[in-house]
């Protein structure tokens, strides 16, 4: 079936010495090495990559930690600044409603005294009235010294009871 003559004969032989010269130079051993160091990389490559995967999943997860954390704390924030408000707007409420009393009394204090006053006064031009009308009934009846040292001894006694 093989024969020298036939050219199929020569391509086997010179197939088998290259496949003879690549094993006598280790070229199958070579080719094992860099498919095992290129095997090896890729290797590296896919654990290098998982290890970024799960690290990016840690960030991830406290990323998203920390914006809960912030979420939380900003609310905390807005729910004591409305206590706050709410606490200020009655501390107002209260410190007006104390201004509006406290004028209030004031201001009744003032027209109780302006009322005293002119009570007062009007006594007092009440009292002078009467000492003057008194004054000149005496006069018209009594004369003399005596007259004199009377009225003006009851006008005395007339002020000090009537003040």
């Amino acid at each position: 079936m093989l024969n020298p003559g036939y050219p199929d004969f020569w391509v086997l032989i010179s197939f088998l010495l290259f496949i003879g010269l690549l094993v006598y130079y280790g070229v199958p051993g070579l080719i094992g090495k860099a498919l095992d160091k290129r095997a090896d990389a890729i290797r590296t490559e896919l654990d290098e990559a998982r290890r970024l995967r799960d690290e990016a999943q840690e960030l991830l997860a406290d990323y998203q930690r920390k914006a809960r954390e912030a979420e939380d704390e900003a609310k905390s924030i807005v729910e004591q600044a409305r206590r706050e408000a709410e606490m200020l707007a009655a501390e107002t409420r209260k410190q007006l409603a104390e201004q509006v009393e406290r004028r209030t009394k004031a201001a009744e204090d003032k027209i109780a005294r302006a009322e005293a006053q002119a009570v007062s006064d009007v006594r007092a031009a009440a009292v002078d009235l009467a000492v003057a009308a008194s004054e000149r009934i005496l006069k018209s009846k009594i004369s003399g010294d005596a007259a004199a040292s009377l009225t003006d001894s009851a006008i005395r006694d007339l002020k000090a009871k009537l003040n």
